[in-house]
């Protein structure tokens, strides 16, 4: 109460907004904070990737007591989990695809490749797809711990037809190709599409990664599910919670007896979805368009005269500051837009302040870009950086 107190005396809050305030600084039972992005980084790993529409939250909440997860209300028997989820993607996918949800991407290529190749056969996979993710993690490591044997062809920056036939013989439990993420290759290069790969006569598993579910004339270099199925891939594997915009979740789509197969491997039931998670999703799949959408097409002009009204507000500048995808997705996309340049030194008090507000420090500024902040925010940030202003002495 003495600190909302100080900041109604000091100008920050209005009288009336004291109560409020210092209910709002009371210690929550979570130790996860929420955060005001204004890195212009739409899929921001470091800050939980993407937010949940109101939709899906809604549906959280109202999942979050006893539901008909595994219950037929009809006819009073064990039901199907996950069954609405499923059907929601189906929707969106093409005709005959049948999908399984599991905890993360990593998990749904894990399971697609020890399900088709096991202890006893090999993965036929390029050289120049066999990629690091978040955190050191590499996508050769969780491939092999399936049991399975990394057959690689190629080079870092060509694979041929020729390389992946010369490869395929009776022990070939799948071919994997993997979209590369967070780089591009750029040069003399080259690589073999989907349908010369179905060709060959063993299952395609094409990792698309960011869990576009079509294709999108925006991210023209982005790889989509639809465009791969249609193109014969056996099982698409995904992420849930980056261009989908979803909750954590990893989709294994394609070939409805594979995808059966996978669904009845005993792996499955380690890698599961929580009732949250499927709620969440399927509410993101019927929705609407989710946040990190909105956030990533979002006009220019729009985000300049709010920009403009911020810099004014706490007595900063704008500059030009473009964002980009983030989560691996469309790694030379830039999304145009503008920031507010304020002092460096304000950087740690608004992240450690209430709302928590994380920007990036750029030469020796902190640029504060309003992509990805809520318009209804505005207010709040600009209290933040006031508050972040007079303690600081700025």
């Amino acid at each position: 109460m003495h600190r909302a107190q100080e900041r109604a005396r000091s100008g920050l809050i209005a009288p009336e907004d004291v109560l409020d305030d210092a209910i709002a600084a009371l210690p929550t039972p979570s130790s996860v904070r929420p955060v005001l992005n204004a890195t212009g980084v739409v899929v921001h790993t470091n800050l939980g990737r993407a937010p949940l529409s109101d939709v899906a939250v809604e549906a959280v909440v109202g999942a979050a007591g006893y539901t008909d997860l595994e219950f037929d209300l009809h006819t009073g028997r064990r039901g199907p989990r996950g069954a609405g989820t499923a059907d929601a993607l189906r929707a969106l996918l093409p005709e005959g695809t049948e999908a399984l949800v599991v905890n993360n991407g990593a998990a749904a290529l894990l399971l697609a490749v020890t399900a088709l190749a096991g202890a006893d056969r090999e993965v036929v996979v390029s050289r120049g797809e066999l990629v690091e993710i978040g955190d050191g993690f590499r996508l050769p490591d969780l491939m092999t711990a399936s049991g399975s044997r990394l057959h690689e062809v190629g080079t870092t920056n060509r694979t041929t037809r020729n390389d992946y036939a010369a490869a395929v013989g009776p022990r070939t439990g799948a071919i994997v190709k993997i979209h590369p993420s967070n780089f591009r290759v750029e040069g003399f290069t080259g690589g073999v599409g989907v349908p010369d790969l179905v060709e060959l006569g063993v299952p395609v598993v094409v990792d698309i990664g960011s869990g576009l579910l079509a294709p999108d004339p925006a991210l023209p270099d982005e790889p989509d599910a639809t465009s791969a199925l249609r193109a014969g891939a056996a099982l698409v594997t995904a992420s849930g919670d980056k261009l989908l915009g979803g909750p954590q979740a990893g989709l294994v789509l394609g070939d409805p007896t594979l995808v059966e197969q996978l669904r009845r491997h005993p792996m499955a039931r380690a890698l599961r979805v929580d009732k949250l998670t499927l709620a969440a999703l399927e509410a993101t799949l019927r929705g609407g368009p989710a946040p990190v959408t909105a956030y990533r097409t979002a006009d220019p002009a729009a985000l300049l005269r709010r920009t403009e009204l911020l810099a004014e507000q706490v007595g900063g500048r704008v500059r030009r500051h473009d964002g980009v995808v983030g989560g691996g997705g469309a790694p030379g996309v830039r999304l145009p837009g503008w920031a507010v340049a304020v002092p460096a030194a304000l950087a740690g008090p608004l992240r450690t302040g209430t709302p928590s507000v994380v920007g990036q420090v750029e030469a020796g500024e902190l640029l504060l870009d309003l992509r990805c902040v809520p318009e209804g925010s505005d207010v709040d940030l600009a209290t933040a950086v006031l508050a972040a202003v007079a303690s600081s002495g700025s």
